[in-house]
């Protein structure tokens, strides 16, 4: 499989997942890199009218694991852990959270991600640290392309 195929395939797990069904993001995945976007609805508020942390967290981590996964291609990874810090509050547009790859091992990947408003303000950053499962990529609903694309 290259390289492209297996950034494909991780975009699809990513669109496949019910968490997503609602919120309907969209990525996009590089070489240790990957761009996670979405628009900002009311529902996602806390009770004093702007984006919910969870939010936050979802596209940091997203952003984050998605690059690290785009390392590996035989195994999904997992979060092992992340730290998030919210910059600046946002009720409304589309926000657009970049993560990148900053170091990597033999057992472990580091990745970062910044989340911006659409004036590219940061509103949110985080740091993770991802490691390999045993899950195999090509188990997963969606990795692997339907032989009609």
């Amino acid at each position: 499989m290259t390289s492209e195929a297996h950034w494909r395939g991780l975009e699809r797990i990513y669109l496949a997942a019910p968490i997503n069904r609602n919120l309907k993001p969209r990525m996009i995945v590089g070489d240790g890199i990957c761009t996670v976007s979405m628009s900002i609805s009311d529902s996602m508020h806390h009770t004093a009218d702007a984006l919910h942390g969870s939010i936050y967290f979802k596209m940091l981590d997203e952003a984050a694991f998605f690059a690290a996964n785009s390392l590996e291609p035989e195994v999904f990874m997992l979060t092992s852990s992340f730290n998030t810090y919210l910059t600046r509050p946002v009720s409304e547009g589309v926000l657009r959270a970049e993560g990148k790859v900053v170091n990597q091992n033999r057992s472990q990947i580091i990745s970062e991600a910044v989340v911006y408003n659409e004036q590219d303000k940061e509103i949110g950053r985080g740091s993770g640290l991802f490691v390999r499962s045993k899950i195999l990529l090509r188990n997963l609903p969606g990795y692997l392309a339907d032989k009609s694309e």
